[in-house]
């Protein structure tokens, strides 16, 4: 029997302040949709007081809150301390590529008196909503309690594994033979910029395995078209995407756009100091890294990957912000205004594919032009997998978490002025299909994961970002709109 629009249960979703990331939260929103319930989409870099105001006007019987990067955990723990503070007491779902039903559990879920439901794919977001406002709604409830109950439980377990002093683990950094490392020397330092590119050759670029997975279909590409329970699902998938894909390329839907800098530089300590040229006299910057403490790990900090100074060798690192431009999001909202979410969210998801996909073919171009990329002849697959040498992690990965180096990268590069991504006030980048991140050349790098760190590297980072700050002003990147603000 079909409700009328006055006996639908409402819900309101919204991407939180300072993000900018909504193809998850959009297809939840179709889902709720399809499964009969009234559903109110806020849009992206939406505030608490805008959230609630609403959630109170349209009567929401469960609010949705979403984010990708991490700085947005911190505003969905914002957003429900308030409405704790206003005894809102309806449902809370939280979801987003960096939540977690650990982190919502342990962070989240503790702040507020009301249910508050991880929500790890689209495909669970019916089933959610059904239990909490369903006939059996009290005992559902008390599930989802007694299931988070034990996660903290067992995450306090976990934790309890000692950390290491920082000057410990200092000693204990892994000790890399420098001596024996070839370091190439780019055949340019400084800035450029890449401002008429081809989205043609970018499509060979694509790694598809994440484009199933922003549509909750789990696998690896190509094997997933072949998949017993989500094959006939993924080809469908994946033939509307090509076609909408060959339609973006004749039609020049994206604008991609780049720029990227090579300086000489070195390692000390946890810290990369950037030199200005050759001459390895003037700094330029200094990038902050962290690291790890945990027992048992390796120790590792990113700004080991970069020879020390005191070797006298001549390293270098790199800098880059890519994006494909938001002429996507023009086109993606187009589709949504007419009614077709289908390929609105389609097009979003290709936009980020894209950008992926530009990314992996800058760092190729830049590698080139180090020197040790000439000889690679590396396949699509090989590229995949990483089998290049060096890495590119970005400022929230989980080896460098901290998101507010990227105004260093934005200041450096005048990423605004060259590429158009503007940073948030949490430093998403907007427009969303963008990608960020540094350049490390040494062949012994690796991703790693930083984990817990103690109470004395947390204070002598922060000291540190404090008196960076304080001597910003002495500095001169030009007009500061190149931030983006």
């Amino acid at each position: 029997e079909k409700k009328t629009e006055k006996e639908k249960k409402t819900i309101v979703l919204a991407t939180v302040k300072g993000d900018v990331h909504d193809i998850g939260k959009n297809i939840v929103s179709v889902v709720l949709a399809c499964n009969g319930y009234r559903v109110i989409d806020l849009g992206v870099m939406v505030p608490c007081e805008t959230i609630l105001a609403r959630a109170k006007e349209e009567g929401a019987h469960i609010l949705g809150l979403s984010g990708l990067i991490t700085p947005s955990l911190g505003e969905m723990i914002f957003n429900v301390r308030e409405m704790e503070r206003r005894h809102l007491g309806i449902p809370v779902l939280i979801g987003g590529a960096t939540t977690s039903k650990t982190h919502t559990a342990v962070k989240i879920a503790p702040e507020y008196k009301g249910p508050v439901v991880h929500v790890g794919d689209a495909s669970r977001a019916a089933a959610v909503c059904a239990g909490l406002l369903g006939d059996n709604s009290a005992t559902y409830r008390k599930e989802v309690q007694t299931s988070y109950e034990s996660l903290r439980q067992s995450f306090e377990e976990k934790t309890k594994s000692p950390l290491v002093p920082l000057n410990r683990a200092r000693e204990k950094r892994p000790n890399i033979d420098w001596a024996s490392v070839r370091l190439h020397r780019p055949k340019f330092t400084g800035v450029r910029v890449f401002d008429s590119l081809s989205l043609s050759p970018l499509v060979d670029y694509i790694d598809w395995t994440p484009f199933f997975w922003a549509w909750d279909l789990k696998g690896s590409f190509p094997k997933i078209l072949e998949n017993k329970r989500f094959g006939p699902e993924a080809k469908k998938l994946f033939g509307d995407a090509k076609a909408l894909l060959a339609r973006v390329v004749r039609e020049g839907w994206f604008h991609p756009r780049a720029v990227v800098g090579l300086w000489p530089a070195a390692g000390e300590g946890e810290e990369v100091v950037f030199f200005e040229d050759e001459s390895r006299q003037r700094v330029l910057e200094t990038f902050y890294f962290l690291r790890q403490q945990r027992e048992g790990s390796a120790h590792k900090c990113l700004a080991d990957f970069v020879a020390p100074k005191e070797s006298n060798l001549e390293d270098y690192m790199g800098l880059f912000v890519v994006t494909v431009g938001r002429q996507g999001e023009i086109h993606a909202d187009s589709f949504k205004r007419r009614g077709d979410d289908y390929n609105a969210i389609l097009l979003k998801a290709l936009g980020d594919r894209l950008a992926e996909a530009l990314t992996e073919y800058i760092h190729k171009l830049v590698r080139d032009a180090w020197g040790f990329g000439l000889k690679e002849n590396l396949s699509q697959k090989d590229l995949i997998l990483e089998k290049y040498r060096g890495i590119r992690p970005a400022p929230g990965y989980p080896s460098c978490p901290d998101h507010s180096e990227k105004e260093k990268i934005w200041a450096l590069l005048r990423a605004y002025e060259n590429t158009g991504v503007s940073l948030t006030e949490t430093f998403a980048m907007d427009p969303p299909s963008s990608v960020c991140g540094y350049y490390f050349q040494y062949p012994g790098s690796k991703y790693f994961n930083l984990g817990p760190i103690g109470d004395d590297q947390r204070a002598a980072y922060v000291a540190k970002k404090k008196k960076g700050l304080e001597s910003e002003s002495s500095r001169s990147w030009g007009d500061p709109s190149h931030l983006g603000y």
